[in-house]
């Protein structure tokens, strides 16, 4: 699994994640909609109706971690084995397995999610957030021990690597207590952008670098510029990020006329706002210079 495939493929699943999150997001805070319960335009009802209310997210999970799981199961010669059969015996492919650990954990939250959505008779979002929460925790948990054997290039893309998943790990947190703040959203999307191309960088980088020879580990300017190419990737996610709520921005003038109706009308209220205040200021001004004429008025006396 430590190969080029066994990063792009994750990287690209977590990139195209990100981007559906921001799209939504986006979509989100342009119409005012909750998050939570977004609104969805009326669907015929027949036999093909309860297709509309599948959890994709869910079922993208649970099949890409399915995929990935299989994968890391037949990929090695001699398949997964625990232990030797030597005396003692000893742990057989600890990377191996901690790749499996991800992907089932990611196949089991694609369950909840589905369980939540479909199953259940009402939607439990703090049951779907605190078990993407718990992934984290146990894939950080992952990550820290995956770079005991490594030094070099590989060390440093993976502290990077772990920084991002820290991070998204403290803002999925936040969110058990408010699920439904944009703000956290737009950079919980971000981050799973960043921690998608990171880890398709990583494998190009690692297994198949650009110039056709490998990155040196005793190089000080190559363990330098991977560190530039992770500020690189910050601001390419950023704009990315930015162009997509541009776009949804754009797409929703052109096909939701009821937008621009409601612009319309929110912007006389901002500046009928103005008026109030602007007399409110006058008053505060005028009480502020009768009380210095009186004051004036007793030091003279």
């Amino acid at each position: 699994m430590g190969k080029f495939i066994g990063h792009l493929y994750p990287g690209l699943y977590l990139f195209s994640y990100g981007l559906y999150q921001a799209a939504v997001v986006s979509k989100a805070m342009i119409v005012s909609d909750s998050l939570l319960y977004l609104s969805c335009p009326p669907r015929n009802k027949g036999r093909w109706a309860r297709l509309w209310r599948i959890s994709y997210g869910g079922l993208l999970k649970m099949v890409t971690g399915s995929i990935l799981t299989v994968y890391v199961v037949f990929c090695l010669d001699d398949r997964m084995v625990l232990m030797d059969k030597k005396y003692p015996p000893r742990f057989l492919y600890p990377k191996e397995w901690q790749h499996l650990t991800m992907f089932i954990l990611l196949t089991l939250n694609g369950c909840v999610d589905v369980m939540s959505r479909n199953l259940l008779p009402q939607r439990c979002v703090l049951l779907e957030k605190g078990t993407l929460v718990l992934t984290f925790y146990v894939l950080l948990l992952l990550l820290v021990s995956h770079v005991q054997d490594t030094t070099g290039i590989e060390l440093q893309i993976h502290y990077l690597l772990i920084l991002v998943v820290f991070l998204l790990m403290l803002v999925l947190t936040i969110e058990l207590w408010t699920p439904d703040t944009f703000q956290l959203l737009l950079i919980e999307a971000f981050l799973f952008l960043m921690m998608g191309s990171w880890l398709m960088q990583a494998g190009f980088v690692l297994y198949r670098p650009v110039t056709g020879y490998p990155w040196q580990d005793d190089d000080i300017s190559d363990i330098m510029f991977v560190t530039t190419f992770f500020c690189w990737h910050v601001m390419i996610n950023a704009l990315c990020l930015l162009g997509i709520y541009g776009l949804s921005a754009l797409w929703h003038r052109c096909h939701c006329p009821s937008l621009k109706l409601m612009g319309s009308k929110e912007a006389p209220y901002h500046k009928g706002t103005v008026g109030p205040l602007y007399k409110l200021l006058q008053e505060v001004e005028q009480s502020e210079k009768d009380e210095q004429a009186l004051l004036l008025s007793k030091s003279s006396s």
